[in-house]
C-alpha cells in the first residue's frame, strides 16, 4: 500500500468542512486534518491575487487517489482546485495500516 498525503486549499471553512466530512464518511479519505489561517500569494488569469483560505491534509492510499480526486472536483467551490498528491516514504507503521483500512480502494 502507497500512502499519499494530498493537499488542497479550500476558500473557507464551510466548503473545507463539507469536503472533509463527505470524504472521510465515503472512505475516500482516512483523515483529513483542516488548517486555518493559510494565506495564499497566486497569479490568477494574469493578476497577482491574495487570498485566505483553509488548507486540507488529506490522507489516502494511491490505489484510492483517481476517485478521490474526482470526488474532490465536483465538491470544491473554485473553477480549479488545487489537488497536489505527495507520496509519503516513511510512516509509523500502525499508523499506516490504519489508514489503508479506512480508505476503499478505488474500481478503477
Amino acid at each position: 500500500m502507497q500512502a499519499l498525503l494530498v493537499l488542497c486549499t479550500c476558500p473557507d471553512e464551510a466548503s473545507a468542512a463539507r469536503i472533509a466530512e463527505t470524504l472521510v464518511a465515503e472512505r475516500l479519505a482516512a483523515c483529513v486534518t483542516r488548517l486555518p489561517g493559510a494565506r495564499s500569494v497566486y497569479r490568477w488569469q494574469g493578476a497577482i491575487e491574495q487570498a485566505d483560505e483553509v488548507q486540507l491534509l488529506i490522507k489516502t492510499t494511491r490505489a484510492g487517489f483517481e476517485t478521490l480526486r474526482a470526488r474532490l472536483c465536483a465538491l470544491h467551490p473554485d473553477a480549479l482546485p488545487e489537488i497536489l498528491a505527495v507520496a509519503v516514504e516513511a510512516g509509523h507503521a500502525p499508523y499506516l495500516d490504519w489508514l489503508a483500512a479506512q480508505v476503499t480502494p478505488s474500481s478503477d
